[in-house]
């Protein structure tokens, strides 16, 4: 039996580009699959949708603004054995497509990344690739490094990865929310280089680079927060705790040589702020626990779906 590959496009004004992305897989993927293509459009001022549906894809919509609603709403409507996620702008090498599922099938992984390959000067900007470098960083120190390109729009993914991930993100955080579910659930991913070519003249992007930065920023913290939450709220307690001890140090000599407090308002402070400590680290270690317990559904969510 065929395995069924649903290549998925998430879409907002690609008309220039998008009849040129469903050719480009139309032509690449491997007879021995049975796949569709399903371009979502996600509001678009031009002709997206006309020009995918004249390309021969199946063309649905999405009313709510933002990549990361775009693909929640895919993953809950498409049932495929195998998911290519892939933008609609062109930048993107359709060739690659046959060995990341080769990869994906032959190691039984749940998803493979595109590490984006260029020597084009326009195709990655410096303050979009320095930003990938940033972020890929503070992610891989925090939940580990076995993903080198987390921003990538080019991914294979099962149908377990799919069909147990909740996509909380409305925009382009979405490829960052991706890359922490597949590494905090220890998932067996891989990585497959591929070429990005620069976007055709007449092409845009939609990604700015500071604003989008700054949201994908805030939701590592929030991801840092929701799946670290000793290490979260250790930290803070821990600061709390080393000002107060700062703070009343002087305090402290002088009761041991004089027998007096002096500076109450100081003294309280400082007791304030040793409580407020404890009190961080010991919400950590509760919300710990309840962060191990959601851990251990998704992963029952997880072992419902059998590997292809």
């Amino acid at each position: 039996m065929k395995k069924q590959i649903a290549i998925i496009i998430p879409c907002y004004n690609e008309a220039s580009t998008i009849e040129s992305v469903i050719k480009g897989f139309s032509e690449s993927i491997d007879s021995i699959y049975e796949y569709d293509i399903y371009v979502y459009d996600n509001n678009s001022k031009d002709e997206t949708s006309d020009l995918s549906r004249k390309a021969g894809a199946n063309v649905r919509s999405e009313s709510l603004q933002g990549k990361g609603n775009v693909v929640r709403r895919i993953f809950a409507d498409v049932d495929a054995d195998i998911y290519v996620m892939v933008d609609g702008d062109d930048t993107y090498d359709p060739s690659c497509v046959n060995e990341m599922i080769s990869l994906l099938l032959d190691k039984t992984l749940d998803m493979v990344t595109g590490v984006r390959i260029t020597e084009e000067e326009n195709a990655y900007r410096f303050g979009h690739k320095f930003g990938n470098w940033m972020l890929t960083s503070i992610v891989k120190l925090m939940f580990g490094s076995r993903i080198s390109d987390m921003l990538s729009g080019y991914r294979v993914m099962s149908k377990r990865f799919v069909k147990s991930f909740a996509a909380n993100s409305k925009g382009f955080e979405i490829e960052t929310e991706l890359s922490v579910h597949a590494l905090n659930m220890r998932m067996p991913v891989s990585e497959f280089n591929t070429r990005y070519f620069s976007r055709p003249e007449g092409s845009f992007s939609k990604l700015n680079t500071y604003k989008d930065g700054l949201k994908i920023l805030s939701v590592i913290f929030n991801l840092i927060r929701n799946e670290k939450p000793l290490f979260f709220f250790g930290i803070f307690g821990f600061l709390f705790i080393l000002i107060s001890l700062i703070i009343s140090y002087p305090i402290v000599i002088n009761f041991i040589q004089t027998g007096f407090v002096p500076r109450i308002p100081t003294a309280i402070l400082s007791t304030g702020l040793a409580l407020l400590g404890v009190i961080l680290f010991i919400a950590g270690l509760i919300l710990d626990s309840v962060k191990n317990g959601r851990r251990e559904i998704k992963r029952f969510q997880y072992l419902n779906i059998p590997h292809i």
